[in-house]
């Protein structure tokens, strides 16, 4: 019989913390058959071949909506040019906080004032729902609404999933050193257990009621 202090298998293992996955393991089927993101994809590959109007726009700046319009532009250019933007899918409702690399005299690789006249035009990478994907569109600097979309993005994809195939093989190796050393220390219970009995027939046999008449004969 082990004594009471004696450390469980649990407690001899070292502490094992499974991160949630960043990522699904299929993004790119995931972005092409989910319904969420098939409507997020589509709302501008029709409206981009068109002239728009008011009620055609997508997508709408959201901060600060009970604030006057002309401060609401404001603070929606300042928010820009520090790189994040609150923005909503008309649509579907769908509320993004994008964010890119703040915009240094009215461009960069993320954000660009100078493309068209009176908008500005915003590229957003980041993860949803599991998914690598990128905001592409454009908002009217009066107005504060415009067009844009959700597209897969390949690159960060392809990155995500190389982490996510490290971060499973890891995990199973831990799982599986834990198995074995699960089987190890079962084997060893059994084998302690099978002594205990032993020395418990032999104890048992010394101390039976024949050979104890005998010794006292």
């Amino acid at each position: 019989m082990l004594p009471f202090e004696a450390p469980t298998i649990f407690e001899q293992l070292p502490r094992f913390i499974f991160k949630m996955p960043r990522v699904v393991q299929d993004q790119k089927s995931k972005f092409e058959t989910d319904e969420l993101f098939r409507r997020l994809s589509r709302e501008s590959e029709v409206r981009c071949s068109i002239d728009f109007d008011v009620d055609l726009f997508s997508v709408r700046y959201t901060g600060y909506r009970d604030r006057p319009l002309d401060e609401r532009q404001i603070r929606f250019q300042n928010s820009v040019r520090e790189g994040h933007a609150e923005t909503a899918f008309i649509t579907t409702g769908t509320n993004l906080q994008l964010v890119f690399n703040p915009c240094v005299n009215g461009y960069n690789d993320s954000c660009d004032f100078d493309k068209e006249h009176g908008k500005v035009h915003i590229r957003s990478n980041f993860i949803m729902n599991g998914v690598c994907v990128r905001w592409r569109g454009w908002i009217d600097l009066e107005r504060l609404d415009g067009v844009g979309c959700l597209e897969y993005d390949e690159e960060r994809g392809a990155i995500e999933d190389a982490i996510l195939r490290e971060q499973i093989e890891r995990y199973s190796s831990r799982m599986r050193e834990i198995e074995e050393r699960q089987r190890i220390y079962k084997a060893q219970q059994e084998r302690q257990a099978e002594h205990a009995e032993k020395q418990h027939k032999k104890h048992t046999t010394e101390l039976s009621p024949e050979r104890t008449g005998s010794a006292s004969n």
